[in-house]
């Protein structure tokens, strides 16, 4: 069954399938390519007649992952010039005044991979739960966070504000309510939130957001941005102008890009290379004083966004996604392992004592991935969530502590673990397959049982704080009552078992990094984190 819903450009024509009609590639600006190269977003063309939504559109430009991360993070597919354009799914078109929640994802990838079309993605089961749910694409890598002369910058995250503007003037179309939106993202799609909070150009597009592992402190201030865009166009072959720059094809600046990876990876002093250094990444938002006026985590400290509801937290193990596909894990030795911690700005003999005891009888490559997933991913939520709380704004933390079953449970509960319970769609790569052949039917019967059951919890969390600005809603449903973040510290921890508020865990963990100066980054152990 066909629908049809108006939209400021066109008609366009979805496909229903049981309660959920799912619309698909349309397009929220034009192309970014040709003479809007390296520009910001303008309006996409208007079309005449109906146009029909059915397929996902192209996604932006991007390099893929490294082979040992095949079959752990799902590619992108049909990449392409008009990659500006997202997906909707909804239980109710065609209704002319919206009024249920909306959901925008904004999906993560280092900043220069993914899209949001991927099958982990795919908004059905949440829209079946009573939400509107949108996906969305953004320009990556260097089309989209380079610093040029003229002062463009944070492409990207314009591209982002330009799909949140077309929900506010489209999505009561689509059955949602532009009055309560949530803006929900993972790592580098949750970094980009935090931005998005303190972005005078997006102030008023949403009202809530969830940031799941990724939180305020990483950004480029100017001088880097520069060098970035500097030390790329080199890398390229080319003048670091937009002249220069547009001259060349798309794939001569990914591979630009992934070649400064590699030299920010393996460079002896990462001090020239800010929050790259720590990261992997290359090309971050940029502190521009325009479109991204101050690093995210100082304007929050100073209050900034501080009427926006928000949901943030990490998985356990984040970081042992990026040590054990890649096998660096067991070439940790004690040595390099005190030499990590210090570059972390910790006392090393000290920091381990710490870790150590919080896990016994684990390696030093175990202890290192501990240390990085808080250096990462936790403690810079925990800064976000006591900046907002200093001025009185509820913010909600959550730890994902289920195990990822895959390599044999190697990889914990990792980076991106949590994304298909999310979603509800348990296929993604890194929920599943659960049970190894030995188990009995039973067996397999229950963990599938409990994968839902999980599921369920965290889809009722996340759409009952998209209703209310609480996770737990009125009746508190499948969770226990979730305070919000404060003198407590408390952290609702989603697993197996069943959930529990927490208050202040590992807390000799957090207090190593109490006091130390922020932006410390460390040295970088691979290229491709902040997936």
């Amino acid at each position: 069954m066909h629908i049809t819903v108006p939209t400021t450009a066109g008609r366009i024509r979805g496909r229903r399938k049981g309660e959920v009609t799912a619309f698909m590639g349309i397009p929220f600006a034009a192309p970014p390519f040709g003479p809007r190269r390296l520009r910001p977003p303008e309006p996409p063309q208007p079309w005449t007649g109906v146009r029909d939504t059915f397929v996902p559109g192209p996604s932006a430009p991007q390099p893929g992952y490294l082979p040992a991360m095949a079959g752990l993070l799902e590619e992108a597919a049909n990449p392409g010039e008009d990659c500006l354009n997202l997906n909707v799914w909804t239980p109710a078109p065609g209704r002319s005044a919206g009024r249920l929640p909306v959901m925008v994802w904004i999906h993560g990838g280092a900043f220069r991979n993914g899209a949001g079309t991927l099958s982990s993605y795919d908004g059905a089961r949440l829209a079946t739960d009573g939400v509107v749910c949108v996906t969305l694409n953004y320009r990556l890598g260097a089309e989209g966070f380079l610093l040029l002369p003229d002062g463009t910058a944070n492409l990207g995250l314009l591209d982002q504000i330009a799909a949140l503007e077309w929900v506010r003037d489209n999505i009561a179309g689509f059955g949602g309510d532009p009055d309560n939106v949530t803006v929900f993202g993972q790592s580098a799609g949750a970094i980009s939130i935090t931005a998005l909070m303190t972005m005078p150009r997006a102030r008023g597009l949403f009202r809530r957001a969830i940031t799941q592992s990724g939180a305020g402190h990483h950004s480029h201030p100017e001088d880097i941005g520069r060098r970035i865009t500097e030390r790329l166009a080199a890398l390229a072959g080319a003048e670091p102008t937009r002249d220069g720059l547009t001259a060349l094809p798309p794939e001569r600046l990914i591979a630009a890009n992934d070649a400064l990876g590699r030299e920010i990876a393996q460079a002896s002093d990462p001090g020239p290379w800010g929050e790259s250094a720590g990261g992997g990444t290359t090309v971050l938002p940029v502190v521009d004083g325009t479109t991204l006026p101050r690093r995210p985590i100082d304007a929050l400290a100073d209050g900034a966004s501080r009427d926006i509801d928000l949901l943030t937290g990490t998985t356990s193990d984040e970081f042992r996604l990026f040590l054990i596909p890649l096998g660096i894990g067991p070439r940790i030795t004690d040595d390099v392992l005190h030499g990590f911690l210090a570059g972390l700005g910790l006392d090393p003999v000290e920091a381990r004592r710490v870790y150590a005891a919080a896990h016994p009888g684990a390696t030093p490559g175990d202890l290192l991935s501990a240390a990085m997933t808080d250096h990462a991913y936790r403690i810079p939520a925990l800064r976000v969530a006591e900046a907002r709380a200093a001025h009185g704004a509820d913010t909600f933390l959550y730890e994902f502590a289920r195990r990822s079953p895959v390599l044999d449970g190697a990889l914990g509960a990792c980076h991106m673990a949590e994304i298909g319970f999310v979603f509800g769609n348990l296929a993604a790569p890194l929920t599943g397959p659960d049970a190894p052949q030995e188990l009995s039917e039973q067996e397999r019967a229950e963990q599938e049982r409990a994968k839902q059951e999980l599921s369920d919890r965290m889809r009722e969390a996340w759409i009952s704080f998209a209703r209310t600005g609480h996770p737990t809603g009125a009746s508190g449903g499948a969770l226990p009552h979730w305070p919000a973040y404060g003198g407590r510290r408390s952290v609702m921890r989603l697993g197996d078992a069943a959930p529990v508020v927490l208050e202040d865990p590992a807390t000799y963990e957090r207090r190593l990094w109490e006091g130390l100066r922020e932006g410390v980054t460390g040295k970088s152990l691979t290229d491709k984190t902040h997936g």
